[in-house]
């Protein structure tokens, strides 16, 4: 079972590195320019992470050659991914849910550096043995409805 109170704690040090980027740089640029910003802040920090991570997709259990590509893996198991939209959509989460999945990596952030007047921070959880994504609150993403989300 995931402890979702201890890993919210693990991740706010990487969250609380976000609101100073954002703080620093405003609204309004492109993505790269926020990831930029995140890597100067998260070594600034002292968070250990490494930028563009390339993980290989696994079919019948056979590494294939395509891969996927991360904005961050922070601490070894959080993956960060950064967006500079008006506004997510869901299909930016099943990039996470995916990526999450791939990497079998227990904590994922979502952050949109572009949403007018804010900066917007969505958390995640991946659990290892049930293979579901679950909430902030620990309950469990229903794959039914993003399927139909993402239609």
């Amino acid at each position: 079972m995931v402890d979702v109170e201890y890993l919210k704690d693990y991740m706010f040090d990487i969250i609380g590195a976000m609101y100073n980027v954002q703080n620093e740089l405003g609204l309004g640029l492109n993505e790269y320019c926020y990831q930029e910003g995140l890597q100067i802040e998260l070594i600034k920090q002292q968070i250990p992470f490494a930028r563009e991570v390339v993980f290989h997709p696994k079919y019948n259990g056979e590494e294939m050659k395509a891969h996927i590509k991360v904005d961050f893996l922070c601490k070894r198991d959080v993956i960060v991914e950064c967006k500079g939209v008006a506004e997510l959509l869901p299909i930016h989460r099943a990039q996470l849910f995916s990526y999450m999945r791939i990497a079998e990596c227990s904590c994922g952030i979502l952050v949109n550096f572009g949403q007018p007047g804010k900066l917007y921070i969505e958390r995640y959880f991946y659990d290892k043995f049930s293979k579901e994504i679950l909430t902030v609150d620990g309950y469990p993403i229903h794959k039914e409805r993003n399927i139909i989300e993402l239609r």
